[in-house]
Formats: C-alpha cells, sequence, structure tokens
C-alpha cells in the first residue's frame, strides 16, 4: 500500500515556522514509524523517529495523533523536527548559509520494530532560512564585519543587532529569521572572522559602538534606539554595551551573566578584568562529559567585585532569558543579582523569564537541543544541559516573547 505524506502549508517555510504533516493512505489502524533525516552543511547525519498508529480512517494527523514512543512521545506536531539528534557525537546543529534550506527527508516505514524495514511514503521538507522578501546586505564599514538584513517594504524599520560568536566567525540564521518579523538585523561577527582578532581575550567595546553607529546612521533602520540581543558571553557583551553606549532602547540576554567570564572587557579607560575560574571544580558525568557549572570563582552575591558588569548603568529595559538547567553557569542566580542591583540603584525592574528543563544553547525554534558538545577552549565534550521536550518548548516560547519584547520597545508592527 502507498501512503502519501502531505505538509502544510506547502511551498516556502521558514524555520521558525511549524508545519503540519498529515500522511493519508494507510490502512485502518496501521501502526507505523515515522523517520526524519537531514544532512547539515557539512554532511553530519541527524535523525529522528516516532511510533504512530493511524485512525480508522487510514489517515495520521500529528496534530491529532500522539507518538507512543521512539524519540519522544505525546502529542508533538513538530517532535519530528526539534528531537532530530546527530549520529555524530558532541555535534551541534548549525546553519552558516542562509541563503541555502536544509531539506528533511521524511518516511513513512511499515510496522513498529525497531528498524522497519518496508518503505511506504516519502517527502521532502524544505525549511529556510531568508524570509521572502528579506534582504541579505554585507558589511564591511571601517572596522565592522556583519550582515544586514533588511526585511520587505520601503522602511525603515526598526533595528536590532545579534551578536552570535558560536566560537567565532560570522553566523546569519537568527538575524535573518527575525528580519522576517519586520526587524531590521545586524548580524555581528566580533572574532575569528577575516581580519577581525582571532581570540576574544579582550572585547573593545568601541568596535560594538561602531556597529551600533553604522545601524543608527542607516537609512532603513528607524531610531531613535537600537536594540541588542546576546547568548552566553554575547549576552554579557550586549549588557555592558547597554550600561556605556547611548542610544540602546532595548536588551535581550539569553543565559548570559553579570560578570566577565574569560575575557578583559574594555571601554576607553573603563577595564573591567575576568573573573576567572578554578579548573578543579569540573566535574565528570556517569557519561564522561564535563560539567564546567561551578568552576567560576566564588562570588558573594550583592557584593562589588571587580568583574561585575555595570548593569547599574544600563539604559532601556532588559529581558533575561534563562533556562534553569543550563550548565555552562547559573544563568537564573545572575538574572536575580542583576535584579537586585539594578533596583537597589532605583532602575527599571528587568523582565525575566525562565524556564524549567532548559539548557545553555537556546535556539530559535525548533532547533535540535545541544545537550553536550567540544568546549572551544577545554577541547573535551562540555554538558550544556536541557531536557529535549522541555527544551523545545522553552525556544517556541522564549522566541515569542524575545519578538513580544522588541515589538514592545521598538516601535515595530507584530508580524507573529
Amino acid at each position: 500500500m502507498a501512503a502519501t505524506v502531505v505538509v502544510e502549508p506547502a511551498g516556502l517555510c521558514c524555520w521558525d515556522e511549524p508545519v503540519r504533516i498529515v500522511v493519508r493512505g494507510l490502512a485502518s489502524e496501521q501502526p507505523v514509524t515515522l523517520r526524519a533525516s537531514l544532512r547539515d552543511e557539512k554532511g553530519a547525519l541527524f535523525r529522528a523517529h516516532a511510533r504512530y498508529c493511524a485512525d480508522r480512517g487510514g489517515e495520521l494527523d500529528l496534530t491529532r495523533t500522539p507518538a507512543l514512543g521512539g524519540s519522544f512521545a505525546g502529542l508533538e506536531p513538530m517532535g519530528l523536527i526539534w528531537a532530530l539528534e546527530p549520529e555524530k557525537p558532541f555535534w551541534r546543529f548549525l546553519k552558516r548559509d542562509v541563503q541555502t534550506p536544509y531539506e528533511v527527508e521524511l518516511e513513512v516505514l511499515e510496522g513498529h520494530d525497531p528498524e522497519p524495514q518496508r518503505a511506504l511514503g516519502r517527502a521532502v521538507l524544505e525549511r529556510h532560512f531568508l524570509p521572502p522578501g528579506v534582504r541579505r546586505k554585507p558589511v564591511r564599514a571601517g572596522r565592522v564585519r556583519a550582515t544586514l538584513f533588511l526585511p520587505p517594504g520601503p522602511g525603515p524599520f526598526p533595528g536590532i543587532i545579534d551578536i552570535f560568536g558560536v566560537g567565532g566567525g560570522l553566523f546569519e540564521y537568527r538575524a535573518s529569521l527575525l528580519a522576517g518579523h519586520g526587524f531590521a538585523t545586524l548580524a555581528l561577527a566580533y572574532y575569528d572572522y577575516e581580519d577581525l582578532p582571532k581570540t576574544y581575550d579582550t572585547v573593545h567595546v568601541g568596535y560594538f559602538e561602531e556597529a551600533l553607529n553604522f545601524m543608527l546612521q542607516h537609512p532603513q533602520v528607524k531610531g531613535p534606539g537600537i536594540g541588542l540581543l546576546g547568548i552566553s558571553l554575547e549576552a554579557n557583551i550586549c549588557l555592558f554595551m547597554a550600561s556605556f553606549l547611548k542610544n540602546v532602547s532595548a536588551t535581550v540576554s539569553i543565559n548570559g551573566s553579570l560578570f566577565c567570564m574569560n575575557s578583559t572587557i574594555q571601554y576607553k579607560e573603563t577595564v573591567i578584568p575576568p573573573l576567572g575560574h578554578d579548573l578543579r571544580r569540573i566535574k565528570v558525568t556517569f557519561s564522561g562529559i564535563l560539567d564546567i557549572v561551578d568552576i567560576r570563582n566564588t562570588i558573594i552575591g550583592g557584593c562589588e567585585h571587580p568583574s561585575m558588569l555595570p548593569i547599574e548603568k544600563a539604559q532601556g529595559p532588559i529581558l533575561f532569558i534563562v533556562g534553569q538547567d543550563d550548565h555552562n553557569w547559573r544563568s537564573e542566580s545572575f538574572a536575580q543579582l542583576a535584579t537586585e542591583r539594578l533596583q537597589t540603584h532605583g532602575k527599571e525592574k528587568p523582565q525575566i523569564i525562565s524556564y524549567p528543563g532548559t539548557g545553555h544553547y537556546i535556539e530559535p525554534p525548533y532547533f535540535p537541543m545541544c545537550p553536550a558538545s567540544l568546549h572551544r577552549l577545554l577541547d573535551k565534550p562540555v554538558l550544556w544541559g536541557g531536557e529535549a521536550r522541555a527544551h523545545g518548548k522553552a525556544q517556541v516560547d522564549a522566541w515569542k516573547q524575545i519578538l513580544t519584547f522588541f515589538y514592545q520597545h521598538l516601535g515595530a508592527s507584530p508580524r507573529l
């Protein structure tokens, strides 16, 4: 019996958009296994599978039918996407070229055996990262090395600077998706890219000020202020920018901290030294993966510390997105400390959204979770935390919260 796999909506679909997957032409209550597979730009294979039973009419609709097991269980319409796992250990899911889609192969296989043999149907789902009408503009302005994404239409548009290191280089996928929601978004590289410094031992905020001025002067960017978005170390840079630079209207910190961790941050005469760490505090999990959550040097909550960011100087509202199971550092504690410090100095209370079961790398919706990967400095696999199902749901909600926050504070029209 041949089955037909239908994906709705048909046609171009962006990675942050959900789809409806339906299988038709099955026998009444037929047991089948659905399998999804994808190869990334370096050829690494990602796979997920789940077991289902068709309804009495021989149809299987993932928005109505729960999975009976496999990579996930329960009602998860997008489970075959967010549950993708790499065959190669400790391999992180990334997108380097936003001008090409990822192709997800969907297969319907007979039965519930661990390795079903007979294929009943197949479809290919293209997941795009460059939304329709979004314009991609490489930027080489002074020292700034970046890519600007402009939404469809005449503009001007509210602007966001997206600082996204991912171990160096220039990654554009979050910025390109944001542009599809109405924001002129600058994906900004800051080390290990073209003629930029190869390391980030010292972060010179003057470089980021230059990027901010580029956005403020661009005819397609609406002022008077710019939004900032960063994760991990890049979130710390965003918080520093909000504390020292003018014309910052809103800042989103995803699992950032309140301290300089491994880098010195410098702006004019201000130098903030790194907090430092003690590798003796590394724990080794049962599977041999390193847990570094407690290696940072001891901090007494609320005290003055030379490595603390001057968060009390921050302008504009701040949104902290926090994974409660972040194993890079204790992000939730840092967000609470930032709140205490801001309120002590009479500043606006930041918004904190904290997600249980969620690890360090909170990505756009439906990105497969990265539970562990090779650490750039330690050159060993490190635990990042998170439980796949909770983490996946958090990414969907966090994306909505980030968009809503920027809509509210940058004056954009919602395109959710």
